[in-house]
C-alpha cells in the first residue's frame, strides 16, 4: 500500500531544540508592553491585561514538550513534491479496508487541529462507533505552514497545493479517497475534487466561504439566516486579511521577532471565530490547544510563509494593473476563481465530485452559492460551533464526516 522508499518518503519527528524554548521564555519575559485606552475592551484589539496573563501562562505553565510528545505519538513523514517539502501525519486504521481520508487545516491552524478527531475517525470501534466507519488518515501541513517549509517559491496557491496533495496520495498508494478541509483547507479540498475527480470519492468541508458572482437576482430570496451570514461576512474585521494578502513579508518581521506579537495576532482570530463570539477563546478551546497552535507558528518561524497563500489567492490573482519587477503581471493566466475581489466570484467549472457542506453557528456559507459551484449532495447546519470545529466540537465533525462518507461507500 505505502511506498516508503528513502528517496521519496522519510520518517519525521518533531524535536525542537531546547535553546529555542529557552529563547522563547526569555523573549516573553522581556516583552515591551504598549499602553491602551481605558474601557475599550476587545473593540480595538486584544486587551493588554488579557494578553499579559496568557503570555505569562505560556512562559511559566504551558508545557511544549508534553504537546510535542502528543504529536509524536502519530507517525509523521516528510516528502518532496515538485520541489516543495511536505510534512504529514499518516495514521492507518486497524481496519484494513478503511476509507483513505485527507484532513486539511486552515489559518491560523495546523495538523494539531485534528488531534481530537484522529482516534474516533481512524478507530471508531475503540470510541463507541461502527467499525465500518474507519478511515486511514493523511494529515498534511499546508505548504508554508509549520514543517512544510520552506516554500519553494511564489505561486503556491490552493490549486498548486491541491495538485501536490493529489500526488502525495498517489505516492502513498491510495487511488480512491475522500478529502475533508476547513478554511483554506476547504478551498484546497474542493480543488482536489476538481483536479482528481477519478480519485476523490467525496469532499467534505466546513468553515468554507462562498461568494456572489455579481449576477442579477442572486441576492433575491435569501433567508433571514443567510442574510445575517452575508452581513457578517461584509462586516468582518479583515485587517489581518488585508495585511496577509497584500504585505505578508512586512507584517512577518514583527510576528517573527516577538512571540507576544505572534500570540496576539493569532489569539484574536480564536476570539473572533470561536462560538460564542462574545466569550473568551479558552471558553471554547483549552488554552493549551491554542498555545500549541501559536507555538508551532513561533517555533517554525512561519508567520511569513503561512501568509503567502492569502497573497496568492487574493492579491496576486486579482491585480489587473501594474507589473512585477520582472515585467510580468502577478497571477496572470491563472484560473483562481477570483474576479476583481469586489464584484464577485468569477465563473469556473462546477465541481462534479459529491460534496458535503457542514455549517456551524459561526459560518458565513450561503447554500445557493455553494451549490452553484459544487455538486453539493449533503448540507448540514449546526446551532453551535465555530470556525475551529475539530477543536471546539470534534464529535459534531466526526459524526457528519462518518455519515457522509458512509453513504458513499
Amino acid at each position: 500500500m505505502e511506498n516508503t522508499t528513502a528517496s521519496s518518503i522519510r520518517s519525521f519527528r518533531i524535536d525542537i531544540p531546547q535553546a529555542q524554548l529557552d529563547d522563547l521564555r526569555a523573549r516573553l519575559a522581556a516583552t515591551r508592553w504598549p499602553d491602551e485606552l481605558p474601557g475599550v475592551g476587545w473593540s480595538r484589539g486584544v486587551p493588554v491585561a488579557y494578553l499579559k496573563g496568557l503570555a505569562e501562562y505560556w512562559r511559566t505553565a504551558y508545557d511544549w514538550r508534553a504537546h510535542e510528545a502528543e504529536l509524536n505519538t502519530f507517525p509523521q513523514y516528510m516528502t518532496t513534491i515538485d520541489g516543495q517539502n511536505i510534512h504529514f501525519l499518516h495514521v492507518r486504521s486497524p481496519r484494513v479496508d478503511a476509507t483513505p481520508l485527507v484532513l486539511l487545516h486552515g489559518w491560523p491552524g495546523s495538523v494539531a487541529d485534528f488531534l481530537q478527531v484522529i482516534g474516533p475517525l481512524s478507530d471508531p470501534e475503540a470510541h463507541g462507533g461502527d467499525p465500518a466507519d474507519a478511515f486511514h488518515l493523511v494529515i498534511p501541513s499546508l505548504p508554508g505552514f509549520a514543517f512544510s517549509t520552506p516554500l519553494d517559491g511564489p505561486g503556491m496557491d490552493t490549486a498548486r497545493m491541491a495538485g501536490a496533495f493529489a500526488q502525495l496520495m498517489a505516492r502513498l498508494g491510495y487511488t480512491s479517497y475522500g478529502v475533508q478541509g476547513y478554511d483554506t483547507g476547504s478551498w484546497v479540498a474542493l480543488e482536489m475534487g476538481k483536479q482528481a475527480p477519478d480519485h476523490v470519492r467525496g469532499v467534505h468541508v466546513n468553515a468554507t466561504v462562498t461568494f456572489p458572482a455579481g449576477v442579477e437576482g442572486e441576492m433575491d430570496g435569501l433567508t433571514e439566516g443567510e442574510q445575517r451570514r452575508w452581513q457578517r461576512m461584509q462586516n468582518f474585521n479583515d485587517g489581518y486579511l488585508q495585511c496577509n494578502s497584500k504585505r505578508p513579508q512586512t507584517v512577518a518581521y514583527a510576528l517573527t521577532d516577538s512571540p507576544v506579537g505572534q500570540l496576539a495576532w493569532i489569539v484574536e482570530k480564536f476570539k473572533e471565530l470561536t462560538d460564542p463570539e462574545d466569550a473568551l477563546p479558552e471558553d471554547s478551546i483549552h488554552r493549551d490547544r491554542i498555545l500549541t497552535e501559536v507555538s508551532l507558528y513561533w517555533l517554525t518561524a512561519t508567520a511569513a510563509s503561512a501568509a503567502q497563500v492569502y497573497y496568492e489567492e487574493i492579491s496576486a490573482s486579482t491585480w489587473s494593473e501594474g507589473a512585477a519587477d520582472d515585467g510580468t503581471v502577478p497571477g496572470a493566466g491563472r484560473d483562481t476563481g477570483w474576479s476583481d475581489g469586489q464584484n464577485g466570484w468569477a465563473a469556473s467549472p462546477r465541481g462534479t465530485v459529491p460534496t458535503a457542506v457542514l455549517v456551524s453557528a459561526h459560518d458565513v456559507t450561503i447554500r445557493r452559492w455553494a451549490e452553484r459551484d459544487h455538486n453539493v449532495v449533503r448540507w448540514t447546519e449546526l446551532d453551535r460551533g465555530g470556525h475551529f470545529l475539530a477543536m471546539e466540537a470534534p464529535e459534531l465533525l466526526v459524526s457528519d464526516v462518518r455519515e457522509f462518507f458512509g453513504k458513499l461507500r
